[in-house]
């Protein structure tokens, strides 16, 4: 693997590297395991907890969770942000024991400045399909959402659609879904609506955030 970059240059480098191995297909659209990941971060920013939790997309049950402390590994740059949290991830799939079939992350894919997410970067070097799920817009407009579950709107930054805008419970404010590396917007906004039955967040998301919130604590 090669050394990880240490300034703005050599991450933005890389990103572009990284994104002409993006590959769009339409991915598993019924997959056996999904992994949420998520990381939180001390209160000083100096520590971080990277969680990956794999669920049976059946009956959402845990599968595994794999955990893992550390230090952020990038300083906090807006559209560099990914660097900071890749390598914990990638520690923390190392050590799982199930394979997940689709990873979804808490964060975007397409969806960002450079095109290139924390979704994106994970299925590139993992080679996993792979997706964000963001509570908030990175980048794009969209045209309201209609207010009953499965409704969504085209997000669209700079003429291009790079996302999805997805009610995912009636009157609920809406997700902002954007595919990361093989896999396409309807399997990903399609998979988001059978994770999340019941909340706004997909269940990975929630089991993930869990997880890595109660290690840091």
């Amino acid at each position: 693997m090669q050394p990880w970059p240490r300034t703005e240059e050599e991450a933005r480098a890389v990103q572009d590297l990284l994104r002409a191995q993006v590959v769009a297909e339409p991915g598993p659209a019924s997959p056996a395991t999904v992994a949420g990941l998520d990381v939180a971060y001390s209160a000083d920013d100096d520590r971080l907890a990277a969680a990956v939790v794999v669920l049976d997309a059946a009956d959402l049950t845990v599968r595994d969770t794999a955990v893992v402390r550390g230090k952020p590994a990038f300083p906090y740059v807006p559209g560099l942000f990914a660097f900071r949290e890749v390598p914990a991830l990638l520690d923390a799939l190392g050590k799982l024991t199930v394979r997940p079939e689709v990873l979804i992350c808490d964060g975007h894919g397409l969806a960002h400045p450079r095109r290139f997410g924390l979704a994106a970067h994970l299925g590139v070097l993992t080679g996993l399909p792979s997706f964000g799920v963001g509570k908030t817009r990175l980048v794009g407009e969209w045209a309201p959402v209609g207010e009953t579950r499965g409704s969504r709107s085209a997000l669209v930054d700079g003429g291009e659609p790079v996302g999805a805008v997805l009610r995912t419970q009636t009157g609920v404010k809406p997700v902002f879904v954007s595919v990361g590396h093989r896999i396409d917007l309807d399997t990903a906004c399609a998979l988001t609506l059978r994770l999340a039955p019941r909340y706004r967040l997909p269940e990975t998301t929630r089991a993930a955030d869990r997880v890595c919130r109660d290690l840091l604590g």
